[in-house]
């Protein structure tokens, strides 16, 4: 046995002989409780120990430990390849994905602040009549008991109540039941007399019902005393008074009458009373009528109705109005602007509020939109109106509820003057104030005690994490996936579980390295409940925290799975064979360019003010490297990929009907680019047919060469019988897939290797052709890396996948399927494809957004060498990026902020990576300094 697999498991997690997917029957010992990073090169095995051994191992335990019934409902559990493992504990595993798609679910109910601030409105919360501004209150039994308990003693008090008509019944009638009721006395207009006396009268006989006489109940007569038996007498009468007078109770004393209502109602309006549910945008209860709680309606967008703001009404920016028929719409308003003063000639983004509301109503001169797409309503039974709507149609924010989801009374529950929609509408860092600063009377904080607690707590690991910027009202669908990873883990920081073993991947993706510290604390926090923290990272910063440090290498896929080191940050400094210590020793680095690149043309964004933007004006030089930089949520992936992206491809005559940003105009020299490419962490496809062999068309040459041997052209085999795809050579019972699935009633479906071609995906005849004694199963089943040695003398196929292994690919299989790759492989394929189209493809700008992630000091140095091979090509590349080693060997610096949120939304710098270091306002600056 190794020494690692003698450790005590009393101390260590013990794996020994690991061998899921590349690692090389490997023997590890991870110390308990404490905070450890995995760290090595991409694809070198970090994730295949971390999430495919230890984690799959401490889940499947967990399952297995549960009865038959419950494990019915879970997933099912495979044993990873492993000899054993020993002393470990139930694992939870945070990953990088955004795991929700549910559109209801947003920031607040995903961490569960939502939930405890339904309760403590509901608890707390004060209703404010929307006329008087006053606090609507109703009175209780004991409110009207304690009132007349302060009274002076042995004040004559009398308890009585209006008495309400039934049924158009008689006065003597309705004095008769309350006689049987057991009442003996009532006040007839301000007369005191008893019932009996009133029937004999005849006179009584002839009068209407109650309600045309000012008729009172008189309940009780009592003289004020502090004894129980008095105060019991007294909330038995007032109670009555509440059910007979149907909630008004009147108190008499000294000529003077207390009214008492025990109705929720002010100014003439009935009021609700809160509960949990009435703020629950979950429940019809609580649910904005219009929107069911969504916050949004199928409307008339008005993006789609006016694309291009820059644009003003005469020169055509009403997409609708155009055109011959429906111009006249427009025309009657451009004759008529000048009685009411309306600037035709202004853009549409530079209109008030007030003139924009006036295109939508019109007025006695014209009809506006909202009367214009009536009437197409009116005419759906025509085809061309019906397309035409469909072409304006989008989410719009419900115009009932304002995008609160909520039933519009909830929003007159205050507490410290904020309702429950005001605070979810806060940036985290505003709310945390606002809690801390909540000023409450006594009573309400004993209540509330808890509630706040629980509140503040999950606020601040959110604040703690880095998110201080984002909305208990975000959507969790449109959060990152380094966003959504942070808020999980404030989530399990909130739950205070311990004694368990929690897998990380990457958490400080997303990160400025101005908040790594915090997500460092965050960790730290996680360790000492008496946790074991298992982080899979790159950062430098999070290396230097750990307390013990795993290096899985030494390279990639075949190359890599070994354990090349284990023990401190100091240690692996010294290491001779550890790739990652040679770089954090400074042995091996990234190297500043010599010179940067100089810049003549530009594109030129002016105006943009999405989301936090603040009206900035920006430059993005055209043939260089180009980095946006910036702290987490400070306006960079608004600026890039909601402002410029889009506006662009309309400018070039791309536009794909996505939404465009907010910004008043683009200019340079747009006219130079011919496309605009996204190459982002999605999927390269979500089919498990996709691969990187067919994603780089490296598989059409592949098939040709192998329709080329002479057994094919003997057969009369064509290329496309060594399609996986199509019907012809494929294995017809798994349609070349390599495997069936089993559903399983009860468990995950599970996949077995066919048994018609025994998982290699092809008919037997097919198989049997050869190139260097390999058939194409053989072929797909290759590393990039080994492809490249048999395919030598295929210069055709090597231009192909050649750029794979420029990078860092080459530890991926041929046929790998797509769906297995991580977000930084996806990304560095569609990199890869677009170096494999090379000179011939038309001049792109690339926008790539954190292309680092995953990425080890190693591949950033191969990441690099490709970008520069693009610019080299005539393209232009623009990166959204905190990593500081792309930032230094950036030809062009534009850095956003200075903080995240409301604080952000500025340009802090633009210039090259030189003149950043100097900047005192900049962040980016502080940090790049080191690096220098």
């Amino acid at each position: 046995m190794s020494k690692e697999a003698e450790k005590d498991p009393g101390k260590f997690i013990i794996i020994k002989g690991a061998r899921v997917h590349n690692l090389k029957n490997i023997d590890v010992a991870i110390p308990k409780n404490k905070l450890v990073v995995i760290t090595g090169m991409s694809g070198s095995g970090k994730s295949s120990l971390a999430f495919d051994t230890l984690y799959a191992e401490g889940q499947r335990r967990y399952v297995e430990s549960l009865s038959s019934y419950a494990r019915q409902f879970m997933g099912r559990m495979n044993k990873p390849d492993v000899d054993f493992i020993k002393g470990i504990a139930p694992a939870i595993a945070i990953e990088q994905k955004v795991i929700t798609s549910n559109p209801r679910s947003t920031v607040g109910t995903s961490t569960e602040i939502y939930d405890y601030l339904k309760l403590l409105f509901s608890r707390i919360g004060r209703t404010i009549s929307p006329v008087s501004g006053r606090e609507v209150k109703k009175d209780t039994v004991t409110d009207v008991v304690n009132f007349i308990s302060n009274l002076t003693l042995d004040t004559s008090v009398t308890i009585s109540c209006p008495l309400h008509a039934h049924n158009h019944r008689s006065l003597k009638e309705e004095l008769a039941v309350l006689l049987q009721k057991g009442f003996t006395r009532v006040v007839i207009e301000d007369k005191l007399s008893k019932i009996e006396d009133l029937l004999d009268d005849k006179a009584t006989g002839n009068k209407k019902s109650g309600d045309d006489v000012d008729v009172k109940i008189v309940i009780d007569r009592v003289s004020v005393a502090s004894d129980d038996e008095t105060l019991s007498r007294i909330a038995d009468s007032v109670q009555t008074a509440f059910f007979e007078g149907r909630g008004d109770c009147l108190v008499e004393e000294n000529g003077n009458v207390h009214v008492f209502c025990d109705r929720f109602e002010l100014d003439g309006l009935r009021f609700e009373e809160p509960t949990p549910n009435f703020f629950s945008f979950n429940n019809p209860y609580g649910a904005c009528k219009r929107c069911e709680g969504y916050g949004k309606v199928i409307g008339i967008d008005e993006d789609l109705v006016v694309p291009d703001k820059s644009k003003s009404v005469y020169d055509g920016a009403i997409a609708p109005w155009r055109g011959e028929k429906m111009g006249e719409w427009l025309n009657k308003l451009v004759k008529n602007a000048l009685k009411f003063d309306f600037p035709i000639h202004r853009a549409y983004n530079q209109l008030t509020d007030e003139q924009r509301k006036l295109l939508w109503t019109g007025n006695s001169f014209f009809s506006g939109l909202d009367e214009f797409f009536k009437e197409l309503e009116a005419q759906t039974y025509k085809i061309q109106y019906r397309v035409m709507l469909s072409r304006y149609r989008g989410k719009t924010t419900c115009p009932e509820c304002k995008g609160s989801r909520l039933r519009e009374d909830a929003s007159y529950v205050k507490i410290d003057d904020r309702s429950i929609t005001d605070i979810v509408l806060m940036p985290l860092d505003k709310a945390s104030e606002f809690f801390d600063t909540l000023d409450l009377d006594p009573a309400s904080q004993k209540i509330a005690k808890r509630l706040l607690m629980e509140i503040a707590n999950r606020i601040n690991f959110l604040n703690d994490v880095g998110l201080g910027y984002l909305t208990l009202n975000r959507l969790s669908n449109t959060l990152s996936g380094g966003e959504s990873q942070r808020i999980n883990l404030a989530t399990s920081l909130g739950s205070s579980l311990v004694g368990s073993v929690y897998v990380l991947d990457e958490p400080s993706i997303g990160l400025h390295p101005r908040d790594t510290h915090r997500l460092i604390g965050v960790l730290r926090s996680l360790r000492d409940v008496g946790n074991t923290v298992l982080v899979v990272e790159h950062e430098e910063e999070i290396m230097q925290a750990a307390d013990h440090i795993i290096d899985i290498g030494p390279e990639a896929g075949t190359h890599g799975g070994n354990l090349v080191f284990t023990g401190t940050f100091e240690e692996i400094l010294k290491d001779d064979v550890s790739l990652t210590g040679k770089y954090l020793s400074g042995r091996n680095s990234i190297e500043i360019p010599k010179q940067r690149r100089k810049w003549h043309d530009y594109i030129e964004i002016k105006g943009a003010r999405e989301n936090n933007l603040k009206h900035v004006d920006v430059k993005f030089p055209l043939n260089v490297l180009s980095v946006v930089s910036g702290v987490s949520g400070s306006g960079k992936t608004s600026l890039v990929k909601r402002i410029l992206q889009p506006a662009l491809q309309k400018a070039i005559g791309n536009y794909s009907g996505e939404q465009t940003g907010s910004y008043d105009s683009i200019g340079g020299d747009y006219a130079k680019v011919e496309q605009v490419e996204i190459v982002d962490q999605n999927p390269i496809g979500r089919s498990s047919r996709s691969n990187p062999v067919t994603y780089v068309k490296a598989w059409d040459e592949i098939r040709n060469l192998y329709a080329s041997q002479g057994l094919a052209k003997a057969s009369g085999l064509k290329p496309s019988a060594f399609s996986f795809n199509v019907e012809g050579g494929r294995c017809d019972v798994c349609q070349g897939e390599g495997e069936v699935k089993i559903e399983m009633q009860f468990m995950a479906d599970i996949f077995l290797p066919c048994e018609a071609c025994d998982g290699k995906r092809f008919k037997q005849h097919i198989l049997d052709i050869t190139y260097k004694h390999k058939n194409v199963f053989e072929v797909l089943d290759m590393t990039i890396d080994e492809a490249l040695e048999f395919f030598e003398n295929e210069p055709k196929i090597l231009t192909k996948i050649k750029p794979l292994v420029d990078v860092g690919l080459g530890y991926v299989h041929l046929g790998q399927s797509s769906n297995t790759l991580s977000g930084g492989e996806a990304q560095r394929i569609k990199l890869a494809s677009f170096l494999v189209k090379g000179n011939n493809s038309s001049k792109t700008l690339f926008i790539f957004d954190e292309p680092t992630t995953g990425l080890h000091f190693h591949d950033i140095k191969k990441l690099l060498k490709s970008f520069d091979a693009l610019i080299d090509q005539g393209n232009s590349i623009i990166v959204i990026e905190h990593n500081m080693d792309v930032i230094k060997c950036a030809d062009w610096v534009i850095d956003v902020g200075p903080e995240g949120g409301d604080k952000g939304g500025n340009v802090v710098f633009e210039g090259t990576p030189e003149d950043l270091i100097k900047e005192k306002n900049s962040y980016t600056g502080s940090f790049l300094k080191e690096r220098f």
